[in-house]
């Protein structure tokens, strides 16, 4: 089947957060990760088959939910999941609430490896925990672990959990499976539980292989919790679903307690058709979605080599979201993000994602190729120094 990914479609008015946030009409939004794609037919169909029965009460989460799921991270990933290890809430953010809430008091250290997903510093914060930063290394371009730093926060034994982006977000990484045995020796040193936000896991670039954090070896699944969701993947946020993966039962339990206290602890009927379909019927549509992603990739970067040479955009070796270096502007992410919004293209200022990134900006290339080519020129204009 081919599958459509040019045809734009609006979705201003539609109370859509991406679009329908800019003050005015006129604005790209080229920020939040939320992809401008119509659902895979496929799940399209299964959705329609559940509004079609015209009854929408408390929904029960069927076994074939848990086996759908399961099926597509051994098939896709290698990742052997155990049903027992299992349970859902609302969304990846909530879920990685929760586990902090369930596994830490008040006045714990949690470890984050900025620039990184903005929300684990809120969920951190709203724990009533303290945040204890071990930032990525940046070196000729590239991003890496900081493996002497990293330690060096992680020996802290005020310090109880880290919460790992893998991939990661913003920076783009895949992280090698050397990279995240390494990572897990030490925390399993130091006894650090990692918790591993793994929603992006599904957008590794051509060349590059995902690892399930927990994967790695038998202790790294027992010393871990896995947050995972095929809402990112599949473009349906809105529906509001995800897993957390934990062989622990005594944990399990407490993070059991934690989404129920929360009340976030139900997903709606919406979310579980969906589910099945995007796991049991969407790969072919995924295969197709990162062939395009990749597409996309090449004439931004085609672009910047040709018009903006002197600026350095990261290698993409996962999500649909890019990293530009913004520091041959003579101005930080903050600056550049609001020149660009004055011009009518909203990004992310890369300080969303702590210190370490404020000379960058995210731009999200998630959108048919049309609404990418109207967006460069307005990135030239303001990066440009032959523009000024």
């Amino acid at each position: 089947m081919t599958y459509d990914f040019d045809t734009i479609i609006p979705r201003r008015g539609t109370c859509s957060y991406k679009w329908d946030t800019p003050a005015t009409d006129d604005v790209l939004p080229m920020w939040v990760a939320d992809m401008d794609f119509r659902l895979a037919p496929e799940i399209h169909a299964a959705l329609q088959r559940r509004l079609d029965h015209g009854i929408f009460g408390y929904t029960k989460v069927p076994a074939e939910f848990y086996q759908a799921t399961i099926d597509w991270f051994g098939r896709r990933h290698g990742w052997q999941i155990k049903r027992e290890w299992m349970t859902y809430t609302t969304g990846v953010v909530p879920a990685l609430a929760a586990v902090v809430q369930a596994l830490t008091q008040p006045g714990d250290k949690v470890l984050v490896q900025p620039p990184v997903y903005n929300c684990f510093f809120s969920c951190v914060r709203n724990s009533g925990c303290l945040l204890q930063e071990a930032p990525l290394l940046y070196e000729h371009g590239r991003y890496s672990i900081d493996f002497a730093a990293f330690e060096a926060v992680a020996s802290d034994p005020a310090v109880k959990l880290m919460i790992l982006c893998n991939p990661h977000n913003p920076a783009g990484r895949v992280w090698l499976p050397e990279e995240l045995s390494r990572l897990e020796s030490i925390c399993a040193e130091h006894g650090v539980l990692v918790v591993s936000d793994e929603i992006h896991c599904e957008f590794a670039a051509p060349g590059f292989r995902y690892t399930p954090f927990a994967s790695l070896s038998e202790r790294a699944l027992r010393n871990s919790i896995t947050c995972i969701s095929p809402s990112k993947t599949f473009n349906f946020a809105g529906l509001q679903v995800a897993n957390i993966v934990c062989a622990d039962q005594e944990r399990l339990a407490l993070i059991n307690k934690a989404l129920n206290v929360n009340e976030v602890c139900d997903v709606n009927a919406f979310a579980v058709p969906a589910l099945i379909a995007a796991y049991t019927e969407g790969e072919p549509w995924l295969n197709a979605l990162n062939a395009y992603l990749a597409e996309n990739d090449a004439v931004l970067r085609a672009y910047c080599a040709e018009h903006l040479p002197e600026y350095h955009l990261v290698a993409r070796e996962a999500s649909y979201l890019e990293w530009l270096d913004c520091t041959p502007s003579g101005m930080d992410g903050d600056e550049v993000a609001r020149r660009l919004l004055e011009e009518k293209l909203m990004v992310n200022p890369g300080s969303m994602y702590g210190e370490a990134g404020r000379r960058f900006i995210r731009i999200n290339l998630a959108c048919p190729r049309a609404l990418l080519l109207k967006a460069l020129p307005i990135l030239r204009k303001v990066l440009s120094r032959d523009a000024k």
